[in-house]
Order: C-alpha cells, then sequence, then structure tokens
C-alpha cells in the first residue's frame, strides 16, 4: 500500500523556522522520480516550493523561496524533508508532499500539513 504522510507543520512567529517531514512507504526508490514540496494557501492555486530527483539528489527551488527553504532526503528513512528558515506570513499555507513515479509519472499526494506564520 502507497502511504505519503506529511508532518512538522504548526504556528510560529515571522523570522521563525520549521523542519517538515514527508514519509513515504510503498514505495521502491528506484520507482521514484523525484518529491516535491508544495503548498496552497487559501484562494490561492497551489504551487510547488521545492523538489528532489532522486536519480542525482539534485534539488530545484524557485527563486521566490531558494534563500530560506532547502529539501533533502535520507533514503534509509523513507523521508524527504522540507528546512524552512526566517518564515514570513506570506508562507502561511498547507503544504503538500507529491511523489511521482519513474514507472509512469504518476503523482502521489499526501494529505498535507498545515503552516500558519504569525506577524
Amino acid at each position: 500500500q502507497l502511504q505519503v504522510v506529511e508532518s512538522g507543520g504548526g504556528l510560529v512567529q515571522a523570522g521563525g523556522s520549521l523542519r517538515l517531514s514527508c514519509a513515504f512507504s510503498g514505495f521502491r526508490i528506484k520507482e521514484i522520480s523525484l518529491i516535491a514540496w508544495f503548498r496552497q494557501a487559501p484562494g490561492k492555486e497551489r504551487e510547488a516550493v521545492s523538489a528532489i530527483y532522486f536519480g542525482d539528489g539534485s534539488t530545484n527551488t524557485p527563486r521566490s523561496v531558494e534563500n530560506r527553504f532547502t529539501i533533502s532526503k535520507d533514503n534509509a528513512k523513507n523521508t524527504v524533508y522540507l528546512q524552512m528558515n526566517n518564515l514570513k506570513p506570506e508562507d502561511t499555507a498547507v503544504y503538500y508532499c507529491n511523489i511521482r513515479s519513474a514507472l509512469n509519472g504518476t503523482m502521489y499526494w499526501g494529505q498535507g500539513t498545515q503552516v500558519t506564520v504569525s506577524s
């Protein structure tokens, strides 16, 4: 059974930090193309905030957050992390983990974790 579970969200003051975790099971590492973090704020479209490619470990983070967000993975723990520093109120959103299959491109989503940044 394929599972994707996010955790680590919460309420933090502006300037603070959080580390989100994406724990996955039922996937073979070699069958994962990439794992990405997305976020969706109320009334806004879902946007990607970082991705890590499992083949070579390279990452892709948009300029809007690249100096504050860092993605990493621990294959032994089947977990991908998103370290978020210097958080801003505009980072408030539900953060989702997405796994893309290397076999057929199917995308698997977690249930999301809420991040709220107070000013």
